[in-house]
């Protein structure tokens, strides 16, 4: 049964209505009603079959207003490149002795970045890493040679998507603080990285749901015409 808030909430967003970007954008400044600075997230339902390896979407986009999330980073780095990191403000940076503290279980960091060369040693605790969806990846830009744009990136909003089995897609795009036209901003670069990654065994309407919400709102669905449209 629904609360008394969620009810509140709901009457804000016309339930029949399918909302442009921008117009979304504005709404759901509307939503919010935690005593918390709410994240804002996207979630997309895409016409991929992700058991072909030719239908997986996965990437990393750097949102252009950031998500207003502080990311802490580990990279798996030594020598000149180690240094380089730690100049770019990585939180952790190490080899064996990171690796030793993973298998520990401790993981004092959201992101994990690691140089080609460390690659044989992240392999080692892959099996717990890949789990946690903190596996280094070419495609997401975490596996590198150049750490420091790595870190860089990561710290300044990147936000990495893949899609589940059944065609999913979420991501955090901001929070509920962001002016409206930074929202939108960020709505339409994370689409166009979607659009970008379009398999090209896919056949029909790529997109076919997607939504807006606070953490604790309703959703508010998408024009998909629109959202297709984006390049």
């Amino acid at each position: 049964m629904a609360s008394k808030r969620y009810k509140q909430l709901i009457e804000k967003i016309d339930t029949n209505k399918n909302y442009t970007t921008a117009e979304a954008a504005e709404v759901v400044k509307t939503l919010k009603s935690a005593k918390f600075d709410e994240t804002i997230e996207i979630a997309m339902n895409l016409n991929v079959d992700p058991r072909h390896a030719d239908q997986m979407v996965r990437g990393a986009i750097v949102l252009p207003h950031g998500t207003g999330k502080t990311v802490r980073v580990a990279v798996f780095a030594k020598g000149a490149k180690a240094d380089e990191a730690k100049a770019a403000g990585a939180d952790i940076v190490g080899t064996d002795d990171l690796v030793e503290q993973i298998q520990e279980g401790i993981f004092n960091f959201d992101v994990v970045v690691a140089a080609p060369d460390c690659m044989g040693l992240v392999g080692k605790i892959g099996r717990i890493l890949g789990p946690k969806g903190l596996m280094p990846n070419p495609k997401t830009g975490t596996v590198t040679p150049d750490v420091a744009t790595a870190v860089n990136n990561v710290k300044g909003g990147q936000v990495t998507f893949r899609v589940d089995k059944k065609g999913n897609i979420h991501a955090g795009i901001g929070k509920a603080s962001f002016e409206a036209e930074k929202i939108n901003y960020n709505i339409i670069a994370f689409v166009a990285a979607i659009n970008k990654q379009k398999p090209a065994s896919a056949k029909g309407r790529y997109i076919k749901n997607a939504a807006l919400s606070l953490t604790m709102s309703p959703a508010i669905k998408f024009d998909l015409a629109e959202l297709t449209d984006i390049k």
